[in-house]
């Protein structure tokens, strides 16, 4: 089916999986640049920006592997305050630019598209932004958001909601919550009280 002339035919086998609530749309980066948001490879040159530092060699390397969760692990490493000094710049350089032309319209209709034919949202997002709130509120379309390490469990075709896969930012500062976010290919720091 086409909903628009010189538009994609859409399979009506995917239409009606759609409204039976077993389509997932996954969605990453791309949907947030309207709002002067960066991929990956641009947060992490901003990132280093902020930290006023520059790619050692090895940091150099898997950038240009385009390893970039590599490359804020090693960042991390390297600089003094190390894990939070990299989570404090990430959380300055996502503050989106709301008042830019379109800068919720993707999030606004994914939210709508993403609605089986009794509402539920069946959405999955790489991203920590909260775009998908903004648009939610412009709208006025309610979601329940899960963001890791909560998330819910991927057997129960019967999930309802956002999924932030690696996190998502918190309303206000917040280093617990800034800790939480999976940004790099390291491991949680471990705690050293004993149980």
């Amino acid at each position: 089916m086409q909903f628009i002339s010189n538009g994609p035919d859409i399979p009506d086998e995917l239409l009606r999986a759609l409204e039976e609530g077993r389509v997932v749309f996954f969605c990453g980066a791309g949907i947030s640049y309207p709002a002067g948001l960066p991929g990956f490879k641009g947060l992490v040159e901003q990132i280093y920006r902020l930290s006023g530092t520059t790619l050692s060699d090895i940091e150099r390397e898997a950038f240009e592997r385009g390893q970039f969760d590599a490359t804020l692990d090693l960042l991390e490493r390297r600089l003094p305050g190390q894990r939070m000094t990299v989570r404090r710049a990430l959380a300055q350089v996502l503050k989106p630019k709301l008042r830019r032309k379109g800068a919720t319209e993707t999030q606004a209709a994914l939210l709508r598209l993403a609605r089986s034919r009794e509402g539920a949202v069946r959405l999955v997002t790489t991203n920590f932004d909260r775009l998908f709130h903004v648009a939610a509120k412009r709208t006025s379309q309610a979601f329940q958001a899960y963001a890791a390490p909560m998330l819910p469990v991927p057997k129960n075709s019967r999930w309802d909601g956002l999924v932030y896969l690696h996190g998502m930012l918190p309303e206000k500062p917040d280093d617990t919550a800034l800790n939480r976010l999976v940004v790099t290919s390291g491991l949680l720091p471990v705690s050293k009280t004993p149980c």
